[in-house]
């Protein structure tokens, strides 16, 4: 049973979706009681813990959590979409809250 110590952004001011995953994290941290740390365009951390494409390379944003044991689990790395190819906030909620809720219960 692990519990989350923090959530990780790791996002670029510049970015379309950058407001979307800002608006997320901050939600996801209030409901579980977690701070925000918020990296500008750390690809290296990314490499790491993130997802890559084929070649290894990373992509911003993405949400990351660290848990209380020092392992980091990527809980977002792409926004869901509506059928207006929006992008959907509540199903990123509730893609990243059954996540943590899987991780946290077992």
């Amino acid at each position: 049973m692990g519990k989350i110590k923090k959530l990780i952004l790791v996002t670029a001011e510049h970015h379309p979706l950058h407001k979307y995953f800002t608006t997320l994290a901050k939600r996801i941290a209030n409901e579980f009681g977690a701070d925000v740390e918020v990296r500008e365009e750390d690809y290296i951390f990314l490499i790491e813990h993130g997802d890559t494409d084929e070649l290894g390379m990373a992509w911003v944003p993405q949400l990351l959590a660290e848990l209380d044991d020092g392992k980091i689990i990527l809980l977002l790395s792409k926004a869901p979409f509506d059928n207006e190819l929006k992008p959907d906030l509540e199903k990123g909620y509730e893609e990243v809250v059954v996540k943590l809720r899987s991780i946290m219960s077992g």
